[in-house]
């Protein structure tokens, strides 16, 4: 109704001023049925409302459109770098500030100690003593320029960390929510004497971690148990690590774990072969990767080993990539929801009961009419942040009271989703609760270590472990050849390493290939097969350093994996 074209003609009959009003007119302020709007062109109203966002942040939907309709590239004036001319030209050394943000972070501390201007002393020493914590912490092979979207969640913590090391604070509390998460065995070690130096400021340092290389440095312990989930939420020990060992907890038993190599190893049924990989610091990789096996990949932070994977393998026919990414999904979204095991349950509930399945969806007919189902209501208040408080009419259990009279083996759905999927399994496997489908569901959620965790617990509370572990529970039934695992160990207590090992052996043994990219030194030793990647970090790595058995590479300790999971391994 913008008088700018006429909307029933054809848009190839559309003169050049009607086209260029339909798509590239900008900000025009028109009337509309005695109401004044702005009109906005096609491209211009694509550019604002969904160019404008980071890609990764986007709806799947809205993510699709884009990469169809939208081609990125850099822009031609400026290269990419963002900036003006009169920046791009001033120059220290040869060098812009472009110039420099693109270097890698260890290759441009060596060009700050290169520069000598005595006027600018202090200035050059604080820049020292930044990048040289981006070193110390294993990020000497990250780039200033690199997008935060494209960062693991180790490599992002760690960042926090180079923060928090450069403040002249002291007695801060720090806490870190597995801070080795990512990280190879020689990087670990790095962070332990961040820690310490954090410590030694004067600070309190509260370390949420598995990994027993982290856990012996402490100077206290306190240990959370007995179980997971349920079975959890006590304070089962406090004290020394050495009173850890000697305590009957399961990360006492389990704290001094050591592997032995794997000398039977699988024979492969084929290879997949990877030719001339070049992406970030590949350094033109060819490499045969053995099927019908386990495979380790392994190899320092930044050694290229998801490069490898991303750019080869993701997306080839039968090859299943399941990483730690963020799952897509509502707020309502939950690991019922998510796996499909919800349909099942409504209708063995609706069948026992003589009603309709969709009185057990919290999204459909059965919802609580005062939170539209979602168990909680936010109140807002225009400037202030807003208060989620729980449904007052439901009492957070998100149906409408009727519903939850209606039972199936004495439990209501709402009894279901407050299920860890250990206890739902046993429920779902016998009796008059009986639901095969059901059951075979939750059967892999506990394969791969997710039994303590609640039917309906929301999705975005999950860790990066979790979800990946979730989604791998999922895909299992697509009939996927090849299974791609982005460190499968991660968020895993120690006792929990060997149930995942065993999960791992079924899927090899039911005759699909497994790739963990994996630090865990008892994967490795479980492996049939280690492909090594390294030397070191950034330009310092991009090459296949190693391939062979576990036992080859532990009597080799030709690398710094070599070297780290001879000592791990025992016997």
């Amino acid at each position: 109704e913008s008088g700018f074209f006429d909307p029933d003609k054809p848009v190839n009959d559309f003169t050049d001023d009607e086209l260029d009003a339909f798509l590239y007119r900008d900000g025009v302020k028109v009337k509309i049925g005695g109401t004044n709007m702005t009109y906005q062109g096609l491209v211009p109203k694509v550019q604002q409302s969904m160019l404008t966002k980071d890609r990764e942040q986007m709806q799947s939907h809205i993510r699709a459109f884009v990469d169809r309709a939208v081609a990125f590239a850099p822009c031609p004036e400026c290269g990419g770098t963002r900036l003006a001319e009169p920046a791009r030209s001033a120059k220290i050394a040869g060098k812009n500030i472009a110039d420099c943000c693109a270097m890698q972070v260890s290759d441009l501390l060596g060009w700050v100690r290169s520069i000598d201007e005595p006027g600018a002393k202090t200035l050059l020493d604080a820049l020292d003593d930044l990048l040289a914590s981006f070193v110390d912490i294993g990020l000497g092979y990250l780039s200033l320029d690199r997008g935060a979207s494209t960062l693991s969640g180790g490599e992002a913590q760690r960042l926090k960390m180079i923060k928090h090391l450069g403040s002249p604070l002291t007695d801060v509390t720090y806490v870190f929510d597995e801070p080795t998460a990512g990280l190879h065995p020689h990087d670990i070690e790095r962070m332990n004497r961040l820690l310490v130096q954090l410590r030694d400021k004067g600070n309190t340092v509260l370390v949420v971690e598995h990994k027993p290389e982290t856990i012996v440095i402490a100077d206290h312990v306190v240990d959370v148990g007995p179980g997971a989930g349920a079975a959890g939420g006590e304070i089962v020990f406090t004290g020394s690590v050495d009173g850890l060992r000697a305590a009957d907890t399961v990360t006492g038993r389990h704290l001094d774990d050591r592997a032995r190599v794997k000398e039977a190893v699988r024979a492969s049924t084929g290879a997949l072969e990877i030719r001339g990989a070049t992406a970030n610091n590949l350094q033109n990789v060819d490499v045969d990767i053995p099927t019908g096996v386990l495979v380790a990949l392994t190899g320092v932070a930044g050694s290229g080993k998801s490069s490898l994977v991303t750019e080869q393998l993701a997306g080839r026919d039968g090859v299943v990539f399941v990483d730690q990414g963020a799952i897509k999904g509502s707020s309502r979204s939950n690991p019922a929801t998510y796996t499909g095991l919800l349909e099942p349950v409504r209708k063995a509930f609706a069948k026992a009961n003589g009603v309709k399945p969709a009185l057990f969806s919290a999204n459909s007919e059965g919802a609580c009419p005062t939170c539209k189902g979602n168990g909680v209501i936010t109140t807002e208040f225009g400037f202030m942040q807003g208060v989620t408080t729980p449904c007052e009419d439901c009492g957070g259990r998100r149906f409408m009271a009727e519903v939850l009279d209606y039972t199936l083996g004495e439990k209501s759905i709402a009894d279901v989703f407050d299920m860890p999927a250990t206890e739902a399994l046993e429920f779902f496997s016998a009796g008059e609760s009986k639901v095969p489908a059901a059951a075979k569901i939750l059967q892999r959620l506990v394969d791969v270590g997710l039994g303590y965790v609640a039917l309906g617990q929301a999705l975005n509370t999950l860790s990066g472990g979790e979800r990946q572990r979730l989604k791998l529970a999922v895909q299992m039934t697509e009939g996927a050849s090849v299974y791609v695992l982005d460190e499968p160990t991660t968020g895993l207590h120690l006792a929990d390493v060997d149930r995942m090992l065993a999960m791992l052996d079924r899927l090899v043994d039911s005759g699909v290939s497994v790739i963990a990219i994996e630090h865990h030194q008892a994967v490795m030793a479980h492996a049939d097969w280690i492909i090594d990647m390294g030397p070191g970090a950034g330009h310092e790595g991009g090459t296949v350093v190693f391939e062979g058995t576990p036992a080859d590479l532990v009597a080799a300790r030709a690398t710094l994996t070599g070297e780290h999971l001879a000592e791990y391994v025992v016997g």
